[in-house]
């Protein structure tokens, strides 16, 4: 097979992975009135996926070290399609929300060995290309969601938007298994469960909590109980890290200035440039009287296409340029660009968003392929599924937190586009603290790109 086979298996998946955080969003009115489903139950239909995305990656990532990767991915693929295939015949909510939480183990088996797999597969110049390829792909479908959910629930109907994963996933199975190696950690030790179990009730509890802040506020006793949960599994998660001879999650790491950094931005990153979307799809939909279609193109397409073409074109050239300058560089231009969209009036219509998500859109471009290599390049090679977890799960927090603080934001204004626009001012300070975050702290010597893969 080709050389570039590998990277167009991971691509695929991570495609749909994370097109399917947000491909529902557009397509909840239909689901409401098929299957009688009722707010908390489209809710949980949006971010039952997302909350088993959030807690189960850092422990795929460990597994797949230890029984590879290429496996753990296959096996991944296979799950995410059978829930697909679920959700499209459930026939009801309960049943649509199982699917989707399936379909969440499912992907958080994909996404911690996607940027492992690039990782050990290509090297110099190649890891520059695949790296810029697989960022804009990470950008264009966290932003296509919308895009994709809507032409398919206009014209095929709301069950379209799971069977169109059926052929995607069959597509990325055998570029895989053409294509892709077997990696896997040379010395892996025993499986840290302790270590798996404790971050995993850390992650849920957090991401339920921050599920339960957006709808019920923060002070809620839902919402207490999750964050005291959360926090106790992140003490326990820290003391058993601590005492393992082979941890899940190498705690050491976070002393380098340049990792914490990375890792830190990843969560902001989320936060600022995806996290506003759906609130921008509601003004869209509800208050201008847009269709799904209409909704989506307006509030992603200019991100997904301004990504994507940065990726693509400018993506091996950015992997020369030391991460503290791109990652921070770009995440100044996300910020701008939310900025630029706080022009939101009531008599505004919907093309007043498209500069500032070009913009975002390019930040985002310019952040997701340099901030996936440059975290992969500070740890040894053999703990590029434990980096790559690390990443995917803060990223997915990340997005789980700017949703509740910026769903908080948007429901405590009277007008929803004043709720809107100060929204948009805390994700660009979100944004804005991030960039200042990398620029001080992620001080490489060399290029990631150039970085020694450490054995």
């Amino acid at each position: 097979m080709h050389k570039w086979s590998p990277l167009v298996a991971v691509c695929l998946g991570t495609f749909l992975l994370l097109v399917d955080v947000t491909v529902v969003v557009v397509a909840l009115p239909d689901i409401s009135v098929n299957l009688g489903a009722g707010y908390d139950d489209l809710q949980w239909v949006l971010d039952g996926y997302a909350l088993a995305l959030a807690a189960l990656v850092l422990g795929a990532g460990s597994l797949a070290d230890r029984f590879g990767r290429r496996r753990a991915y296959l096996w991944g693929l296979a799950l995410f399609s059978a829930a697909s295939l679920a959700c499209a015949f459930a026939p009801d909510a309960t049943t649509l929300i199982a699917a989707r939480v399936m379909q969440g183990i499912g992907g958080a088996a994909m996404f911690a060995t996607t940027a492992a797999l690039l990782n050990v597969t290509y090297q110099g110049r190649d890891r520059g290309v695949a790296f810029g390829v697989w960022g804009a792909v990470n950008g264009a479908a966290a932003a296509a969601g919308p895009i994709a959910g809507g032409l398919l629930t206009e014209h095929l109907g709301w069950h379209w938007i799971f069977l169109i994963n059926l052929p995607v996933c069959a597509a990325a199975a055998w570029f895989t298994v053409r294509g892709v190696a077997e990696s896997k950690a040379p010395r892996a030790g025993r499986f840290d469960l302790p270590g798996t179990l404790t971050f995993t009730l850390a992650a849920a509890a957090l991401t339920y909590g921050l599920i339960e802040a957006s709808a019920a506020g923060w002070t809620s006793a839902a919402t207490l109980v999750a964050f005291a949960a959360g926090l106790a599994g992140a003490i326990a998660f820290i003391a058993v890290e601590r005492r393992s001879d082979h941890p899940m999650l190498d705690l050491t790491l976070f002393r380098q200035a340049p990792f914490t950094a990375l890792i830190v931005a990843a969560f902001l990153t989320q936060a600022a440039a995806f996290a506003v979307m759906p609130y921008a799809t509601v003004w869209l939909q509800q208050f201008l009287g847009k269709g799904p279609v209409d909704a989506g193109l307006l509030g992603a397409l200019p991100l997904s296409v301004a990504s994507l073409l940065v990726g693509v074109f400018a993506g091996r050239h950015l992997q020369r340029v030391p991460a503290r300058w791109t990652v921070g560089a770009g995440m100044l231009l996300i910020a701008a660009g939310n900025l630029l969209q706080t022009r939101v009036d009531p008599g505004s219509g919907g093309s007043v968003l498209i500069p500032g998500l070009i913009l975002v859109g390019l930040g985002v471009g310019v952040v997701l392929p340099t901030m996936s290599s440059a975290v992969l390049a500070e740890v040894p090679r053999e703990r590029s599924g434990m980096a790559g977890g690390a990443l995917n799960a803060f990223r997915q927090l990340g997005f789980a937190f700017g949703v509740a603080v910026l769903g908080t934001t948007v429901q405590g204004q009277a007008a929803y586009t004043d709720g809107l626009d100060a929204a948009l001012f805390i994700a660009a300070g979100l944004a804005l603290a991030g960039g200042l975050i990398v620029l001080a702290l992620a001080k490489h010597r060399e290029p990631a790109v150039t970085d020694p893969v450490r054995a």
